[in-house]
């Protein structure tokens, strides 16, 4: 099974220490729903490192295949027992999800593919959402200081606040005026040399008139 947010879905324990949880159970214990499930978390955290470290596939491949051998096995016990207390139910829904297991063990490989495909964008998107959160955290805060500044200040200090952004905006505004006058002087000082030009021009083309 693949998780849409694995970090959250799958065991945070190591995987050292699930395998030999579910050693332990299927050895003491049987009770082989235990077994089967910790065999379970076992083999979805191995997946999910695997799709990390590619670099490791083969050794991650060999564990895989030996944790659902004995999955397989717990599995089996399982049904066996629900056959002998007669819980036909139980011993089909088993039956199948033997079968389902049988076929990931024997494409592993490809199971693998797509499990690091698919987990590589999840954990991407996942970051993505961290980083967007993050921003949205860090504006909150920010917005919580200025607010908390701005009851804190002094009647005065708030004049003086107030005065001082006026002033800004004022410069603001006239930088703005000041660029757009320039904008405008270029423009005519354009205008003012294209009519040169053209005056000149037709001065050549009286000239050339005359001496013809």
């Amino acid at each position: 099974m693949l998780y849409r947010d694995p970090l959250a879905a799958i065991s945070a324990e190591s995987l050292d220490t699930l395998v030999e949880e579910a050693e332990r159970e299927s050895i003491t214990d049987e009770n082989y729903q235990r077994a089967m499930a910790k065999y379970m978390l076992a083999v979805e955290k191995a997946v999910f490192e695997a799709s990390q470290h590619q670099e490791e596939r083969g050794r991650y491949i060999k564990l895989i295949q030996d944790l659902t051998a004995n999955t397989l096995q717990a599995m089996e016990k399982a049904k066996e027992k629900a056959v002998r207390e007669g819980l036909n139910d139980r011993a089909a829904s088993l039956g199948k999800r033997i079968e389902n297991d049988k076929f990931m063990s024997e494409r592993i490989e490809d199971v693998l593919k797509v499990a690091s495909l698919y987990y590589n964008e999840r954990l991407e998107l996942h970051g993505a959402t961290e980083r967007r959160e993050a921003r949205g955290e860090a504006r909150r805060s920010e917005e919580l200081r200025e607010e908390r500044e701005e009851r804190e200040e002094k009647p005065e200090e708030k004049r003086d606040k107030k005065r001082e952004k006026e002033r800004r905006e004022k410069r603001q505004e006239d930088v703005k005026e000041e660029k757009l006058e320039e904008e405008r002087e270029e423009k005519q000082e354009e205008e003012r040399g294209e009519a040169r030009r053209e005056k000149i021009l037709e001065t050549r083309r009286e000239e050339d008139k005359t001496s013809v």
